[in-house]
């Protein structure tokens, strides 16, 4: 999963799991946590006491911010968002919503004297008013729409509304094909990606515009009418992927026009924009006349169709094939910006931040002396933008101009997500692995100050693990950087279990994030030191780096995982007989090639919703271009050599080697990756005799989301782990 997407997940993640506990009888305030911890050492139910901010806003007058925190209750097993609003220096402080059900998605109208924002009040989520104070709360949509996201435009005399339409394209159920049948539950699938993530594809977003008068909508049109196409685009997408131009009069947004065979195997997303006056959208990726080459689509192809030729007048036009999403436009309109990857097929190329010029119709790209993706952006003024991007081991904040002269404007062992503007300053949220999301206002130097502390209470009662970079040699003679996690109190004269951890994505970074359930301060909290490598195929480190890993999954980057474990296993703080190596999604694939490739370094195995079979993952994941592009291919394409050296290399066949505990979880609505494979792994270390485990969640997804599923998952993981390792 590209990590763009996973930036998003916070407040999208939280949108979504709030809407969907909160449609259940909720009869109990889910707030900020006060607890008193046992020890200063890091626990489950610490983790899950903490707030999560998600969405942040700075009113139009710089005066205040709102922002939104999710609280999650394990006994009650459910999550509840509420808003906040403070000055801008953090002061006065104050929880705006306290309603049983959730409020979330905040945003400044009217000047910043009204506060828009998302409520499951009744049973669809519908879009609400309020001033500043929290008070004259009205409710807009009533039961027009369940509302998933939504966008004013600059003079708020009209509003994108995002929801779901019907769609059985894909999918149709049987009892409505057969009114005789009203009790069947079977599914007739008619084409590929029939389901997405963790949902069956019986419905869509689309995004509708409305007029707004302050109080009430009228003349709602569905900008994509007719059209059986997502926008936002699945499984993530929010209102990030729309914008306003400032006079009014235009929509872009993002949308892949594709259905089944050609939407599963292709990335090839374009920017359009709606003009509001005749109800026309325009491709501002694509010349008009752009008819799309049909193909059998493979890795070799992929490759070739980057920004294929297009003559139109005897010039050469721009004809961007992968991903471009996440337009915006400049202050005064002139420019359209986006994100913008190259290549059809890889999901996890670079992020390369696009500039159309809407009245010349030149096109370029700015942060191309950046050798990393960008991950999230904004317009400084008319000539001049912000962005975040990831460089060894670290999301820090840049400046690009129209020339693409780029400068780092922060520094440090943290994190920064989001961006918006308070005069000449920005406000951003940071992280690092050893404390969550706060708020920060950052000077055009990179000086930052902190005006929330949503978590204090309960971090000032922790110690935490020391976080220390550590550059390796590869077995190629490059330096690779780890990031070393030690466990409070640490004692160098004492020897200590130890984890390899291997990321995901396959190409995510291993940064300076902060997770929830993949922790490293809680695993260090239960006395083990945690090596994270930036193996080959992680960003900010180069292009060649970063694509090293495709179509050689049991290559390279293996080798740099074992390079990493033997590096730190020299270590006199480090019991080299007490090893255990641990991942998810590629991690998971990780574990379960390491199982039969270590050569006895290890003492135990978890891998979560990790792949274990490649001819069963080409055909049971739903975003096939995945497949095509990292595995090389189909596994029937006998002729290709990249395609069967990886199916060659698949965990499954190494089975035979396998001599070591392994504990296996996987969510059964993951689409992704099946639960099949997890299934799989366990059944065939149990047939070998060797001690195995099965953690199986019937209702997550590739992500565990649910509070008392988080804390079993936590407490299973650290049983298996101290099972081997310490006993």
């Amino acid at each position: 999963m590209k990590y763009t997407l996973i930036l998003m997940l916070g407040a999208t993640l939280l949108l979504h799991s709030c809407k969907g506990e909160d449609s259940s009888k909720n009869d109990q305030f889910i707030g900020k946590q006060q607890i008193t911890l046992k020890s200063d050492l890091m626990t489950p139910e610490a983790l899950w006491a903490m707030g999560r901010i998600g969405s942040v806003s700075v009113s139009p007058k710089g005066d205040k911010i709102l922002y939104s925190v999710s609280y999650y209750s394990v006994s009650e097993n459910k999550s509840h968002s509420v808003i906040y609003v403070m000055n801008s220096d953090g002061s006065e402080n104050k929880m705006l919503t306290k309603s049983v059900k959730s409020q979330f998605a905040p945003k400044w109208i009217n000047g910043g004297d009204k506060i828009a924002y998302l409520s499951a009040e009744k049973e669809m989520t519908s879009l609400y008013t309020m001033n500043p104070d929290g008070s004259d709360v009205k409710e807009i949509t009533g039961s027009v729409f369940d509302i998933e996201d939504y966008l004013f435009s600059p003079d708020e005399s009209k509003v994108i509304l995002i929801s779901q339409i019907p769609y059985e394209n894909t999918v149709i159920k049987g009892s409505s094909k057969y009114s005789d049948l009203p009790k069947t539950t079977g599914l007739v699938v008619n084409e590929l990606l029939h389901k997405h993530w963790d949902e069956w594809v019986e419905s869509i977003p689309h995004p509708f515009v409305a007029d707004f008068n302050g109080e009430t909508l009228s003349n709602i049109k569905d900008i994509l009418e007719g059209e059986p196409y997502e926008c936002p685009i699945k499984p993530f997408g929010g209102a990030e992927q729309l914008a306003w131009s400032p006079d009014g009069k235009f929509i872009a947004y993002s949308c892949k026009k594709m259905e089944g065979r050609d939407y599963a195997i292709s990335t090839d997303t374009d920017i359009y924009e709606y003009e509001i006056a005749t109800g026309k959208s325009y491709n501002r990726c694509k010349p008009e006349g752009y008819v799309r080459a049909e193909v059998e689509y493979d890795i070799s192809l992929s490759k070739q169709r980057v920004n294929q030729p297009y003559i139109v007048d005897g010039k050469t036009i721009d004809c961007n094939m992968g991903y471009d999403t996440n337009p915006s436009y400049s202050p005064d309109g002139k420019n359209l910006s986006w994100l913008s990857m190259e290549r059809d097929g890889y999901e996890s190329d670079r992020n390369r931040l696009c500039i159309l010029n809407r009245e010349s119709g030149e096109k370029k790209y700015i942060t191309e002396s950046f050798e990393s993706g960008v991950d999230d952006y904004i317009w400084q003024d008319n000539s001049n933008l912000y962005f975040i991007g990831v460089w060894h081991g670290k999301a820090h904040i840049y400046s690009t101009n129209l020339s693409g002269e780029v400068k780092q404007i922060t520094s440090g062992q943290y994190d920064y997500a989001s961006l918006d503007l308070l005069g000449e300053d920005i406000v951003a949220k940071r992280h690092s692995m050893s404390e969550p999301d706060d708020i920060y206002i950052v000077n055009p130097q990179g000086e930052a100050k902190q005006i929330s502390f949503e978590n204090q209470e309960i971090l000032s009662q922790l110690a935490k693990g020391e976080v220390k970079e550590r550059w390796t040699k590869t077995s190629d003679n490059k330096q690779m950087l780890s990031w070393v996690i030690y466990p409070p109190h640490f004692d160098p004269s004492k020897k200590y279990p130890t984890l390899l951890f291997c990321e995901g994505g396959p190409q995510s970074p291993v940064s300076q994030f902060w997770s929830y359930r993949w922790n490293f301060q809680i695993m260090a909290a239960h006395g083990y030191i945690i090596i994270a490598p930036n193996r080959r195929g992680l960003p900010g480190f180069g292009m060649d780096w970063l694509e090293q890993i495709s179509g050689d999954y049991a290559g390279q980057c293996m080798k740099d995982y074992l390079s990493a474990i033997d590096d730190i296993a020299k270590e006199d703080y480090v019991d080299k007989d007490r090893l255990g190596c641990v991942g998810a999604s590629f991690g998971g694939f990780s574990v379960y090639w390491l199982a039969g490739n270590h050569n006895k370094r290890f003492k135990a195995f978890i891998a979560h919703d990790g792949m274990f079979n490649f001819n069963q993952q080409y055909l049971e994941t739903e975003e096939i271009w995945f497949t095509n592009w990292d595995l090389g291919g189909a596994y029937w394409r006998k002729d290709d050599k990249t395609a069967q050296k990886i199916y060659s290399n698949s965990p499954h066949l190494f089975v035979d080697k396998w001599d070591t505990p392994i504990l296996c979880i996987h969510g059964e609505k993951d689409y992704r990756i099946l639960a099949s494979q997890g299934e799989s792994a366990f059944n065939a270390a149990r047939l070998r005799g060797i001690p195995a485990q099965l953690l199986l969640y019937p209702n997550e997804n590739h992500w565990v989301l649910k509070p008392q599923n988080g804390i079993l998952w936590q407490r299973t993981f650290f049983e298996w782990l101290d099972k081997w390792l310490k006993n």
